[in-house]
């Protein structure tokens, strides 16, 4: 019999064999759950460690755990877990906060200036025969756009990195940073959006930042800017922001995540100046091999009574 019982809780990769190899230098053996709560639970009660992606653990899920010393997230995020209970029931929960940011930060970017060059609207055109920009007149001067950084995080400093080799101001709006070398100017929320040309969220998922952007906030932006949003669907009303669209309210905006996932597509049918991709911001075959090796890293040295490198419990 293992030392350790490892559940991953939700699979989502193509193979945990990496999870398998480096579990088993401590004597820890990797099993694969399937199903809802209940049914993982069933399999998990009495495991070391936990390994989960999207998987809700409430408190009442967490209290089952009989021996659980850490749940780790294979993911950044960790508003699908109980922090504060897991603390509370001596449960370490960690997550992966550095993995996917060189891939987040591009997919940003490349939504936003496929949208500024409106490069599917032209490539449209082309394979109908027209050879013209008349239809996709007009078209702004990049370094002519300042972009508004809501969160400024490691993803969203790469992507100012970008904007600024491209020309474009920077504006910040974080509460959770001073001035200092290297930061843009820091801005209320209201003033980013009343004076970015593209505004780009990039903040967790907390009770406070759910809705942040609404109809209010998306009257403030204007019918020339362009919203984009690669970090949490539920950030943005997307109901408002169709409004916006549909009105001509709100110049343009460019999703990978949304309120619900998987997103039933007849919310957006129709909806002009919107490119949307299906939450795949995060992935590249490095960052998933990257995003598996540090969650379980994790695992192995909570197991073995070390420190862990990303602990978010309290």
């Amino acid at each position: 019999m293992a030392t350790y019982r490892v559940v991953v809780s939700d699979q989502v990769f193509p193979t945990v064999d990496l999870e398998r190899e480096m579990l088993a230098d401590i004597d820890a053996e990797l099993e694969v759950a399937k199903g809802d709560i209940g049914e993982v639970l069933e399999v998990a009660r009495d495991a070391d460690a936990i390994l989960n992606t999207y998987l809700p653990w409430s408190e009442e899920s967490i209290a089952q755990l009989d021996r659980c010393k850490i749940i780790a997230r294979y993911g950044i995020g960790i508003d699908n877990v109980d922090v504060e209970a897991a603390s509370r029931h001596g449960v370490i929960v960690t997550n992966v906060p550095d993995y996917s940011v060189e891939e987040v930060a591009a997919h940003a970017s490349a939504l936003m200036l496929a949208h500024l060059r409106k490069i599917i609207a032209a490539d449209e055109l082309l394979r109908s025969g027209v050879w013209s920009i008349d239809n996709v007149r007009p078209i702004r001067r990049i370094s002519e756009l300042t972009l508004g950084l809501v969160g400024f995080g490691r993803i969203a400093r790469q992507l100012a990195g970008t904007a600024r080799s491209l020309g474009m101001s920077l504006l910040v709006h974080d509460p959770f940073i001073e001035p200092g070398d290297g930061i843009p100017e820091l801005v209320s929320l209201d003033d980013l959006l009343a004076r970015s040309d593209v505004v780009s969220l990039h903040a967790p998922l907390t009770p406070e930042t759910r809705g942040l952007i609404s109809a209010r906030e998306l009257a403030l932006m204007g019918e020339r800017a362009l919203l984009v949003n690669t970090s949490r669907g539920p950030l943005v009303v997307l109901d408002d922001l169709v409004d916006a669209l549909r009105s001509g309210a709100l110049g343009g905006a460019v999703l990978d995540v949304f309120d619900v996932e998987p997103l039933d597509v007849a919310r957006i049918e129709g909806v002009p100046n919107l490119i949307a991709t299906p939450h795949m911001a995060y992935y590249s075959e490095a960052a998933l091999q990257e995003s598996q090796r540090k969650a379980t890293t994790q695992v192995v040295k909570v197991l073995t009574g070390l420190d862990p490198d990303y602990r978010v419990s309290p």
